[in-house]
């Protein structure tokens, strides 16, 4: 059964600075000697959680996503996280995911976070993305949509499961760093998946601090991974069969409730 192997990336980030940013996290990515399936970058890994997309956000041709698509194609290996994206006069922070081949996906966030006025900048996403690599499929978010548990939810049906790695990527303060790492534990136990939240360090233009603590969990709620503070570049193998294991020998979805989402 197959095996994915992805690498996150915990860091400081330069304010508002694209070509300090891109620079620092290409040398981090060029570093590597591992394999690796996926590399996970943290949200608007680019510029910082910055309110300012009028004069900072790009279209889908643009500096950040040609960077993405170079390195991708040059490490052979998928490049995700989320940017600035200004697309028909609407501004999102928008998750790409881009493929070794230049083809990519993205997920726009769902949820807003009003309390910084992501709202009154962005235009909030409309439909979840679920993409696949070797075998796997992984559900994509972004920051404060960890909150919704709906959003996450398996849509569970004899057909099988909707996915199996939860992907967050987030600018998470420190302030609410113990509401971020029980939110990670919660999705994964209740979905019966994978969980990799990757969040930033240190402190941004806004005073607010960046303790990291980015985890990767398994289906029962176990941390495989934690990094506090520091900076860190991890790379990890998750193995499918004990998650398959874990829904074949408790299969609570065939109890869970059947719901709908209106946007």
């Amino acid at each position: 059964m197959s095996a994915l192997t992805i690498t996150t990336i915990q860091t400081q980030l330069y304010w508002e600075d694209k070509a300090a940013n891109l620079q620092m996290l290409e040398e981090k990515i060029q570093s590597l000697r591992q394999p690796t399936h996926v590399m996970v970058l943290p949200e608007m890994f680019s510029t910082g959680f910055s309110m300012k997309p009028e004069l900072l956000a790009e279209r889908m041709d643009g500096e950040t996503v040609g960077w993405m698509k170079r390195i991708a194609a040059q490490k052979k290996i998928i490049v995700t996280g989320s940017i600035m994206i200004e697309e028909e006069g609407h501004y999102y922070n928008r998750m790409i995911w881009m493929l070794p081949n230049g083809e990519l996906a993205f997920y726009d966030k769902r949820h807003l976070f009003a309390n910084s006025d992501e709202d009154q900048h962005y235009t909030a996403g409309k439909k979840r993305c679920i993409v696949s690599v070797n075998g796997w499929k992984i559900h994509l978010m972004v920051c404060y949509d960890l909150r919704f548990p709906v959003w996450a939810r398996q849509q569970y049906n004899e057909a099988g499961y909707e996915y199996d790695l939860l992907i967050c990527v987030a600018n998470w303060p420190n302030k609410r760093s113990n509401a971020w790492k029980t939110l990670l534990q919660a999705r994964a136990i209740e979905n019966q998946c994978y969980v990799a939240g990757v969040n930033r360090v240190g402190n941004d233009a806004n005073d607010l601090h960046y303790s990291g603590d980015s985890m990767v969990i398994d289906p029962l709620g176990a941390v495989l991974y934690h990094k506090e503070n520091d900076e860190d570049v991890f790379t990890i193998q998750l193995d499918k069969q004990p998650m398959v294991e874990i829904r074949e020998k408790l299969p609570f979805w065939k109890e869970a409730d059947g719901f709908n989402i209106f946007l």
